[in-house]
């Protein structure tokens, strides 16, 4: 692995963000997440989002959720490394 990369709480800044309360759903979805970034040689900081007052602004009834800037691309299912993979991929443009 490429050396673990910061999560923040204060998700306002970071690109890539994990929707949840902090339940082992969301603990796997950020630790997939951050292989497949690491796989693909991405940096960017992965924001964690806890708040459910916070995690209703995004539309998000179910956790946990993924988002790449303002847009929610996976909701109530924990993806795999090979499918963040692959999300990341459609959504390459996102990342420039």
């Amino acid at each position: 692995m490429l050396g673990k990369k910061k999560t923040t709480e204060n998700a306002d800044d970071a690109f890539v963000k994990i929707l949840g309360t902090g339940c082992r759903n969301c603990k796997v979805l950020e630790e997939n997440t951050r292989t497949a970034m690491a796989e693909l040689g991405m940096k960017q900081d992965i924001g964690h989002v806890t708040e459910v007052a916070e995690i209703a602004k995004y539309g998000v009834m179910l956790t946990p959720a993924l988002v790449f800037g303002k847009e929610v691309v996976s909701v109530g299912k924990v993806l795999k490394t090979s499918e963040v993979v692959d999300l990341i991929n459609k959504k390459k443009e996102m990342f420039k």
